[in-house]
């Protein structure tokens, strides 16, 4: 038998320390990779985006998401959606998945890091940069600050183009992914959006956004019992519209002596025709809107200068006085030219029709409010301002607990076969 090295001794402390090595690398917590989140399964609790999910599902768009994380959506209710998204794609030159990519933003972004935009915007890459296809960084949205805490999604190129503004935090899963509202589709700058606009859209159900908006049952019930609204749609064309539509509380704050819910018909007729102007204002041009002095529909049946609506800012915020009731805007329900809905406080009484002291005597019990047709209890809501998801309210500190809990847990394991590791090799 050859001569060779000799092997080197067994030594148990040895053994031992190998082995409680091996035990501790075991024990020691493993970073845990950010994990992926279901999109379409998140939207699946928010009826009024079921059409988004299914556009979603039924592109390679939901497949992608799959992996990602840090992410955040904005995502168009059914009533903002166009009525075939594929086609109003298609008609601006693009295809449906890079438009839902255009909505991917890749960076979580909650509303307070929306409260807290600079005043040049933020601009933020989204799922359609990374396909090659958009050039420079016209695959980024910039995302800027308006009045009354409103953040508008635009395209960084200098030309106008398609832009969305933000209606709300729709859910959270922290910090994985933040879902925001967004008043329409946005298309990439570099397709030819007027050729999708070239074809008279159809028009806007302004029953079903109501509906879906939530709050506004009363206004709804009046709008489909009136038949107005039939009059509303036909003139989205041409100019567009601006609807200004009071909430349930606003009727509910109604004086004792408005008389409204017991005018006939065709008098109540006019008083919804005075909510409405017959031309789009989105909010910004609201905001800096010229001739304060707007004819609503009501003037256009009775003659120049009867029935106007004074527009001005007050205070940072839009104020519409009729002359006897001075209402503001409270939020941005609808915006996708030609129409727009806004939620104002106060329902719009006409002078030709009412009187100062209606409108200063005390509050009498709501009109009826019967549900809205249609009104199946849908999940969400915008806010009158951004603030966190309402369902995910204390889930950050939930994590935060839980998180806390297992790296204690660990830490107690690792000490105490530390312990045992130095008692085992004292007794060697």
């Amino acid at each position: 038998m050859g001569r060779g090295s000799a092997a080197a001794p067994f030594s148990p402390r040895l053994a031992l320390g190998a082995a409680a090595l091996l035990l501790l690398a075991a024990a020691a917590p493993l970073p845990s990779p950010a994990a992926a989140v279901n999109v379409t399964a998140v939207l699946s609790a928010f009826p009024n985006f079921a059409d988004f999910a299914r556009l979603l599902a039924s592109t390679p768009v939901a497949g992608e998401l799959a992996g990602r994380s840090s992410l955040t959506l904005l995502a168009v209710p059914n009533a903002n959606l166009p009525r075939s998204p594929s086609a109003f794609a298609a008609g601006a030159g693009a295809d449906i998945a890079d438009v839902l990519r255009y909505h991917v933003l890749l960076e979580y972004l909650s509303p307070s890091d929306l409260a807290r935009l600079p005043a040049s915007g933020k601009l933020v890459t989204t799922l359609f940069q990374t396909t090659g296809r958009a050039a420079s960084d016209l695959g980024a949205v910039n995302l800027t600050a308006g009045a009354n805490s409103t953040v508008v999604v635009r395209s960084p190129a200098p030309s106008p183009g398609s832009n969305a503004t933000v209606l709300g935090a729709v859910t959270a899963v922290p910090y994985n992914l933040s879902v925001l509202a967004v008043g329409g589709l946005i298309v990439p700058s570099g397709f030819d959006l007027a050729a999708s606009e070239s074809r008279p859209p159809p028009p806007v159900n302004i029953t079903r956004v109501l509906t879906d908006a939530r709050g506004f049952n009363v206004a709804a019930s009046m709008l489909q019992a009136s038949g107005v609204v039939s009059e509303f749609e036909a003139d989205e064309h041409g100019a567009g519209i601006t609807v200004f539509v009071p909430t349930d509380d606003a009727f509910a704050g109604l004086p004792a002596t408005d008389r409204l819910q017991s005018l006939p018909a065709e008098r109540k007729a006019v008083v919804l025709r005075f909510h409405v102007l017959h031309s789009y204002y989105p909010l910004g041009s609201l905001e800096s809107i010229v001739n304060p002095v707007q004819p609503t529909l009501a003037t256009e049946y009775t003659e120049a200068g009867r029935f106007t609506l004074n527009i001005t800012r007050v205070n940072g915020s839009i104020a519409i006085d009729t002359g006897i009731v001075q209402a503001s805007i409270t939020r941005t329900v609808f915006d996708q030219n030609p129409v727009s809905v806004f939620a104002v406080s106060k329902v719009l009484l006409p002078k030709e029709m009412f009187s100062r002291g209606d409108s200063d005597s005390t509050a009498m019990a709501p009109p009826s409010a019967a549900m809205a047709p249609g009104d199946a209890g849908n999940e969400w809501t915008p806010p009158t301002r951004l603030s966190s998801p309402p369902d995910r309210h204390g889930q950050d500190s939930e994590s935060s607990a839980a998180l806390t809990t297992a790296k204690t847990n660990s830490w107690w394991c690792i000490g105490f076969m530390y312990l045992q590791l130095h008692l085992l090799l004292s007794l060697v």
